[in-house]
């Protein structure tokens, strides 16, 4: 199976890097999934110089910056349309000020790839369309994992 770690980049302190660090060895050790990574695939995605620059391109060279991001769009759409199994999203206050995560949830939910939602937000607070396209919401990993666990586990 693929899992798609959905979740904030652009606006987390560490862009996005230290959850997925966390998840990944439980996911390919403990389910024997394999992993798609946007943090680490946009290495895979784009030229050294493209990866080196593109963010400061936002502000530069907008034509530059757009066509390098639908580089990443299209990549990370594609799997999750074609490739993935299901997702795991990270819902916190920094996915807030991004698109690609609310994009994703809504192209897992209308291609019926089930959306694994972890969150510290009440319900309450959050986008009811972005609810709508979960399948399930957890109040953290521990949660997550044990749930992953009953359905997925050997």
């Amino acid at each position: 199976m693929l899992i798609y770690l959905a979740g904030a980049i652009e606006r987390a302190p560490d862009l996005g890097v230290g959850w997925r660090r966390a998840i990944t060895p439980f996911l390919k050790e403990e389910l024997g999934h394999r992993v798609f990574d946007p943090c680490i695939e946009e290495n895979h995605v784009l030229s050294v110089h493209e990866f080196a620059e593109f963010r400061d391109w936002k502000r530069t060279d907008l034509k530059r910056f757009r066509q390098t991001m639908r580089k990443l769009i299209d990549t990370d759409l594609n799997q999750i349309a074609r490739e993935v199994d299901y997702l795991i999203c990270l819902w916190d206050e920094y996915v807030l000020g991004g698109g690609g995560t609310h994009g994703e949830l809504t192209l897992a939910y209308y291609n019926r790839i089930p959306v694994y939602m972890v969150t510290e937000m009440p319900q309450t607070e959050m986008s009811g369309w972005i609810i709508g396209c979960t399948t399930e919401i957890f109040a953290d990993f521990d949660a997550l994992k044990a749930y992953l666990r009953k359905a997925y586990g050997e």
